[in-house]
């Protein structure tokens, strides 16, 4: 992918030098070349294809601090299931 990205950007900057060195051309429309036919459209296509990408690592994100919370919860009771045990033993009291 970074191949095709680097190749239109050469071609894009290949067409503003070609319009700024023009006999008619200036280099205001050099600039808005390279911005209008290679940076904008390139940084679209960009966002759109790592799209999959960002969704999985937010998956993972998700995933990750849910299986932490899971943890947290199971390993906060005493025997480690996520109920407190039952006293066996009555408390025991003093006669006065």
């Amino acid at each position: 992918m970074y191949i095709v990205i680097i190749a239109w950007l050469y071609v894009t900057l290949m067409m503003a030098v070609a319009e700024a060195t023009n006999s008619t051309g200036t280099v205001l429309g050099a600039i808005f070349t390279f911005l209008l036919y290679g940076v904008l459209p390139l940084a679209l296509v960009v966002y759109l294809l790592n799209t999959p990408a960002r969704r999985r690592v937010l998956k993972e994100r998700e995933a990750a601090v849910q299986e932490a919370a899971r943890r947290a919860a199971a390993s906060a009771a005493p025997d480690g299931r996520g109920q407190t045990p039952a006293d066996t033993i009555a408390p025991v009291r003093e006669k006065t």
